[in-house]
């Protein structure tokens, strides 16, 4: 609410955030404006809390009072309020104040904070996520601690103090306890702050997928149409709950054989979940009767928002600020729906008809309701059933996070399967895809490189092969149609992880074998050679061939081939007997059985023997990684994966050795090293100083002096060079240095393309300096358009690049390739997300694909890798240490058999956001 009369207010100070019990709340500013609301809600305080607040009786706020507590200059006394609605439900404030306690101003860096929560939301996390922001806003005004008087009594509010994270003090003065903190956060601060976000988006996505009653807006009476359709899946799922049919014109009790009603209110009774299906115009008022009645949160079926262009992306946008107003959350608009398989609950709010989808130990997230409807027919076709599934459509509110959230301690979800069109928030995604991945496999197939009509989310600069990396660091499994998610998500939800890529092949056809051997090869896996049973193969000889298979320790993972009898139909379910009582025999390995044209193999092999409820579930997440841990996550021995061709087999077990691999990784993660060298304080002292007269939005680049002095207080040398305007000026500069020196143009059309000729190197003497100083000037140019420069000669050694870029959705990422064109032109680069732990570092340079130069490639001498890892994590550093520093490119960095050497250095830097990822947690405004 951005008041056009006050241009200081700070309208980036507004959020949403998600409270303890899954509702919502919108933290902004307290302006003079809200005399009325403040007024409203002192009056709903019990008589305790004002007592706790005030330390006396304190029955009503004076006109003085309120004056005080609704005019803020926003820099030394700040007010901030939680509401719902348009009423206020807690409140916190600061005042600056000195070393005397008394009020103060800037350079004063401590604060009085004291907050008021109204009695019916206590115990909903209001006061944890005010203290949240207001810190965040203290930071950014310069408060670096908090000072806070609480009586004894008070033990709740000591609790929110104590439990925030923060360095604190405690003592006990003059009957109150004075608490200090240290607002600088800590790792302990951000593990809070996540884990508190955690619970909040798992508990919000809990109550919509878990609901006691549902209401569905917009059933006809001609039992035609969506809400229709929804009512009656809901109806013949199963659901638990009390179940209500909404229409304004209905005339009777009844509608499809469910309680109808005029209105929500009508209703009588609480409604946890509503299904609204009705026109996009008519929403409004939906959600204004669900909000109104307490409704928790809403799946909107409706489309013509974000799907229909401008004035539908208006209409989005003010939909999810209705809904929020309310405290709830929303699926959708323009969604499929959502299904919880649990016996408890039986949910079916979806376009998906009855029989609802199998109970299975898989979850399944879906933008796309057309991607949602061919997921699901492919899981089923296949036997395969379902935890939970959302299909979010526009997710204009709720997201791949929040369901990632709720997986992440969901135990009846042993693999998270996810089809995203956008990642929205990338860090926060790789954050939360990596903690989840940690217990349980997150398989993502991502279509879309642009961002589609209707999904208005944060864009990024990086390219899909970044992103690719980013994923495949965080965990995640990236695939790239819906038919591999598929695919792998099968493998994964029956089969245990491999211990390794040593692949044993065996079968009754042996073309197919030799076809699953190559497919071995081209996913970078061992295979064995094919052992080859021939056609006449019973399923006796089967069994015990994969018994035998399985038994070995010359294997990790058992591939099976079969091609059709002449009696198909009758050694199906034979067939399959034989391979389960096998895998029984000697569980612990992964079976993928490719067949051909064999449809009723196919079916045997999914068949379940038990209930789905009863199969394996993964360890706790807080269980240590152990082999034998990791075996069993998801093992089901009667189930196993059937595929009709052996490339699709083989990229299943392909992604779960490499996913095995990163978990087990897990248990040496590596450190982010300290450097005893690193000046962080004298950089930042440097940055305030170069950006004081930039503005806020402008980007600076800094001189190659100032680029040179901030990157050797993290310990990385630039190799200085001298201008050359003139042959003269050149010696000069030779004769400073020391030869053999080079000489290369700067200009920027010339930078770093030595295949242009616009460097000559090992020059030993004047003579030779001179002669190359005028080949220069007179093929390329003039030496004021040329920028010529003079630097010393450094030992000779493979050239690389070195960059970090501060990417606006994706964070700091670093990067590393081989110098050239070749590189630039095949895409040959690697990256990972900032701060680099040295396993990271060790990792980036050897996963580009020229990675062979730097080790000895053809009889040359390793170069000192080593050195180069250290340069990646002083960068890492130092971009982590300061938001300022926005870009860094290191081009060339040459990696000779001992030492490096950093021939150039580009630095820009920039007034950091006001919020980062180590801010207070927000729900995402689109």
């Amino acid at each position: 609410m951005t008041i056009e009369s006050d241009p200081s207010y700070p309208a980036h100070w507004e959020a949403d955030v998600v409270l303890r019990d899954g509702g919502t709340a919108r933290i902004r500013p307290i302006t003079t404006e809200d005399a009325g609301r403040l007024v409203s809600f002192y009056e709903q305080v019990s008589d305790e809390s004002k007592y706790y607040r005030f330390f006396a009786p304190y029955p009503r706020l004076s006109d003085r009072d309120v004056h005080r507590f609704t005019h803020h200059d926003y820099v030394d006394r700040v007010g901030l309020a939680a509401t719902v609605g348009e009423e206020f439900i807690g409140t916190v404030r600061y005042d600056r104040i000195g070393p005397d306690g008394r009020p103060a101003s800037a350079p004063a860096d401590e604060a009085e904070v004291a907050f008021l929560v109204q009695d019916a939301h206590q115990g909903r996390g209001v006061a944890s996520a005010l203290l949240e922001h207001i810190g965040a806003v203290a930071r950014e005004r310069g408060i670096r601690r908090f000072a806070a008087e609480v009586l004894p009594a008070n033990t709740k509010m000591i609790k929110v103090f104590t439990d925030v994270g923060y360095e604190q003090k405690r003592s006990f003065e003059d009957g109150s306890v004075h608490l200090t903190l240290e607002l600088e956060p800590t790792a302990e601060s951000l593990a809070v702050q996540r884990a508190r976000e955690q619970r909040a988006e798992a508990r919000s996505v809990q109550r919509l997928l878990a609901p006691g009653s549902v209401a569905v807006v917009g059933v006809s009476r001609s039992g035609a149409g969506v809400g229709a359709a929804a009512l009656r899946n809901l109806r013949d799922s199963g659901f638990h709950g009390h179940l209500y049919a909404v229409n304004e014109a209905v005339t009777r009790d009844l509608l499809d054989g469910v309680r109808a009603y005029r209105s929500v209110e009508a209703v009588g009774a609480p409604v946890d979940l509503a299904v609204i299906a009705v026109p996009a115009d008519r929403v409004p008022d939906a959600v204004a009767a669900c909000g109104e009645h307490g409704v928790q949160g809403l799946v909107v079926l409706s489309a013509g928002y974000g799907d229909s262009g401008p004035a539908g992306l208006a209409r989005q946008r003010e939909l999810l600020r209705q809904v929020r107003s309310y405290g709830m959350r929303l699926i959708g608009p323009n969604a499929y729906g959502v299904i919880n398989t649990a016996p408890e609950v039986e949910l079916n709010a979806s376009l998906t008809p009855a029989p609802m989808p199998m109970r299975g130990r898989t979850g399944l997230f879906t933008q796309s309701g057309a991607i949602g409807i061919a997921l699901l027919s492919a899981l089923l076709r296949r036997g395969e059933g379902l935890s939970s599934f959302v299909s979010a459509g526009n997710r204009a509110d709720v997201s791949g996070n929040d369901i990632l959230q709720y997986w992440y301690e969901d135990e009846a979800t042993d693999v998270a399967l996810l089809y995203l069109e956008t990642l929205g928030n990338p860090r926060k995604f790789t954050r939360l895809a990596r903690r989840t991945a940690a217990v349980k496999p997150v398989v993502v197939a991502k279509g879309g490189r642009h961002t589609p009509a209707g999904h208005v989310v944060p864009g990024t600069r990086l390219s899909e092969d970044t992103v690719s990396a980013l994923l495949r660091q965080a965990g995640v499994i990236r695939v790239d149609t819906v038919t591999e998610l598929v695919d792998v998500g099968l493998l994964l939800a029956s089969q245990p992880l491999p211990a390794g890529p040593r692949i044993a092949i065996l079968g009754n056809s042996e073309s197919l074998g030799v076809l699953t051997y190559d497919a071995c090869l081209t996913q970078g896996l061992r295979p064995l050679p094919p052992l080859d049973l021939t056609t006449a193969a019973s399923p006796a000889d089967f069994r015990t061939a994969l018994a035998a298979a399985l038994a070995s320790d010359d294997c990790d993972a058992v591939v099976v081939t079969a091609i059709p009898w002449v009696s198909e139909h009758a050694l199906a379910d034979d067939l399959a007997d034989a391979l389960r009582e096998a895998v029984a025999e000697a569980p612990g390995k992964p079976v993928a059985v490719v067949h051909v044209e064999l449809a009723e193999l196919v079916q045997a092999l999914s068949a379940t023997r038990g209930p789905a409820a009863e199969a394996p579930h993964r360890p706790a997440a807080d269980t240590p990684w152990a082999p034998a841990a990791l075996a069993a996550a998801t093992a089901d021995p009667d189930r196993i994966p059937s595929y009709p061709a052996a490339e699709r087999a083989v990229k299943a077990v392909a992604e779960a050795v490499r996913y095995g691999q990163w978990r087990r990784a897990l248990a040496d993660a590596g450190q982010v090293p300290e450097y005893e060298d690193i000046d962080e304080a004298g950089a930042a002292t440097q940055l305030a100083g170069l950006l004081a007269d930039v503005d806020g939005g402008a980007v600076l680049t800094l001189s190659d002096w100032d680029a040179r002095e901030l990157l050797a207080r993290y310990g990385i040398r630039v190799l200085p060079t001298l201008p050359a305007p003139s042959a003269d000026a050149a010696v000069r500069a030779a004769a400073v240095l020391g030869y053999p020196v080079a000489l290369k143009t700067t200009a920027p059309h010339l930078r770093h393309r030595a295949d242009l000729g616009g460097v000559r190197l090992d020059l030993t003497n004047e003579a030779e300096l001179r002669r190359s100083y005028e080949e220069l000037t007179d093929v390329l140019g003039k030496p004021g358009e040329l920028q010529p420069v003079v630097q010393a000669m450094v030992p000779r050694g493979v050239d690389t690049v070195v960059r970090s870029v501060i990417d606006p959705a994706a964070g700091a990422v670093l990067s590393f390739g081989l110098a050239g064109v070749a590189s630039e032109l095949l895409g040959d680069t690697a990256h990972r997300l900032v701060p680099a732990t040295d396993r990271d570092a060790a990792g980036l340079i050897r996963s580009i694909r020229a990675a062979p130069l730097l080790f000895g490639w053809r009889g040359s001498d390793p170069v000192d890798t080593p050195a180069l890892e250290e340069v990646l994590l002083r960068l890492s550093r130092l971009v982590d240490d300061h938001p300022e520093v926005i870009g860094v490119s290191l081009e060339p960095v040459v990696v000779a058999v001992e030492g490096i050497s950093v021939l150039s250095a580009t630095v820009r830097v920039a007034h950091p956001p006001a919020r980062g990822d180590l801010g207070p947690r927000t729900l995402p405004s689109y």
